[in-house]
């Protein structure tokens, strides 16, 4: 494979990959405070990028792109609310069964609003004939809009954990949430953050990768499944693992296309939750538990 077209099909993974490792990522920080897997997180990009479609027509593109990923995480807020909040102790199957629900509720309300036509916010650099030429390679110039905001999207995330009272509530939530209780934090408000927080994010992604990929009522699904790969190869709740695994998975599908027809192209991420769920179900990038050593008893 000539070395242009290699590093074409490997930008082109970083940019699509860019996009799961935010879906993974919102899957973790749903997954970290609650225990729930989520999987209405795809439907979150979709909503951000019709919802500054909508909005771009009647205020600036950067406005219109900060008030989709407020209402978004608004209404991640909302359907936490009124279909989670309520439950006590529900078992993992039903909380599956519910975001799965939620998912389909969501996509039915965004096909009566929007119908079935495919939009798309204009180009934040240019156009669709606009491109850069990078050591023999062509890209558009919103392929450095979405890596770059997905980075700093991610950098900003560990420094939110790490530094921030609330960042810092929400990881003791996750680690007991009882004890959290002791120290004056209420877990219900650090839940509903998240998924403000899970919400917001989706939605500042769909938006940023709506003029590459263009946005339709349907495209939360398979965005969910694979951002939920990314998640399980990174190991649930290890967010900067998810990131790196979004890379990966976006890469090994870009260069599939090279040797499989392009309709296989989903099938890669399927095959790699498959293969770890199997192989490896605590994430590929997740430390190995120790063996224990036998005891001299049982060595003889």
């Amino acid at each position: 494979m000539p070395f242009p077209t290699a590093l074409q099909y490997l930008l082109a993974g970083l940019t699509t990959g860019s996009v799961y490792a935010i879906v993974g990522i919102g899957f973790n920080v749903i997954y970290n405070s609650t225990g729930i897997i989520n999987f209405a997180q795809g439907e979150f990009l979709m909503l951000g990028g019709m919802i500054a479609i909508t909005l771009q027509r009647l205020l600036p593109l950067p406005l219109a792109i900060a008030a989709s990923a407020l209402a978004t995480g608004a209404a991640g807020v909302v359907l936490y609310l009124v279909f989670i909040s309520w439950l006590k102790n529900p078992a993992a199957l039903r909380m599956i069964i519910i975001t799965i629900g939620l998912s389909i509720l969501v996509r039915e309300a965004a096909l009566h609003l929007w119908d079935e036509q495919v939009r798309a916010l204009p180009f934040f650099s240019g156009d669709e004939t606009t491109s850069v030429a990078l050591l023999g390679a062509r890209l558009s110039p919103q392929v450095f809009w979405v890596v770059g905001i997905s980075a700093l999207m991610v950098a900003a995330l560990g420094l939110f954990f790490r530094f921030t009272l609330l960042g810092r509530a929400m990881r003791a939530c996750a680690e007991s949430p009882t004890a959290s209780r002791l120290c004056g934090i209420r877990p219900s408000t650090i839940v509903a953050f998240s998924f403000f927080l899970a919400a917001a994010m989706g939605a500042l992604a769909g938006a940023v990768v709506s003029p590459l990929t263009q946005t339709q009522y349907d495209m939360g699904s398979s965005l969910a499944v694979k951002g939920f790969t990314c998640a399980v190869l990174g190991g649930l709740g290890n967010s900067a693992a998810a990131a790196a695994a979004g890379i990966v998975v976006g890469v090994l599908e870009a260069f599939s296309i090279a040797f499989l027809p392009i309709a296989y192209k989903d099938v890669i991420a399927l095959t790699i939750l498959l293969a770890i769920l199997f192989l490896r179900p605590e994430g590929l990038f997740a430390p190995r538990a120790p063996r224990r050593r036998r005891s001299g008893a049982a060595a003889r």
